[in-house]
């Protein structure tokens, strides 16, 4: 069975460059519900995955975000070279759906380790910002929580603390809740 599904996923992840929007996108929706399965099929195809990041549809450009966190979840190194692509995503001025995916990949890489996590926070941080209180701002807060409990850098959880702080004691609904629990998840 793994073979069999493994050999269907190099058929979809050649169809992810071919000439065809409509079935770029197709693919690209299959391979993150297989990643989200099973991330480990999907690891052979990074680059291909990386390379999506940049096609001009916005659905094969979240569709691979997501493919890509979901193999971030236990192999962040091997993701990594879709930290340009993201960064690129994260501020796209015309999907708030390929935003947000950008910012959960960045969290799970910023959440893994020290380095990338001060490799990822001032992009993060930039995005709290410009995207406070949009309609993804809670699925980001819910990102940061992750972020958080991760491996990051004191220096990074200094500055998350910094940033959330004012919502945590200020703020109202799902915006004083989700950062007040990052808070918490802090100390």
């Amino acid at each position: 069975m793994a073979a069999a599904e493994s050999s269907q996923i190099a058929g979809l992840i050649e169809e992810l460059s071919g000439a065809s929007r409509r079935r770029r996108q197709e693919v690209a929706h299959q391979i993150a519900l297989t990643a989200r399965a099973n991330a480990g099929i999907v690891i052979p195809y990074v680059d291909a995955l990386v390379d999506a990041l940049y096609r001009p549809e916005a659905q094969t450009r979240w569709e691979a975000l997501d493919a890509l966190s979901a193999i971030a979840i236990e192999h962040p190194e091997k993701v990594v070279d879709a930290f340009d692509g993201a960064e690129a995503s994260l501020f796209d001025d015309g999907s708030a759906t390929v935003r947000l995916a950008a910012f959960i990949l960045l969290s799970r890489l910023a959440a893994s380790s020290p380095e990338r996590s001060n490799m990822a926070w001032p992009l993060l941080d930039e995005a709290i910002q410009c995207y406070h209180g949009d309609a993804e701002y809670r699925d980001m807060l819910v990102a940061l929580l992750e972020l958080a409990r991760g491996a990051s850098s004191d220096e990074t959880k200094k500055a998350l603390a910094a940033r959330v702080s004012f919502d945590a004691e200020n703020g109202a609904g799902y915006v004083k809740a989700l950062s007040g629990e990052i808070l918490q998840a802090l100390s």
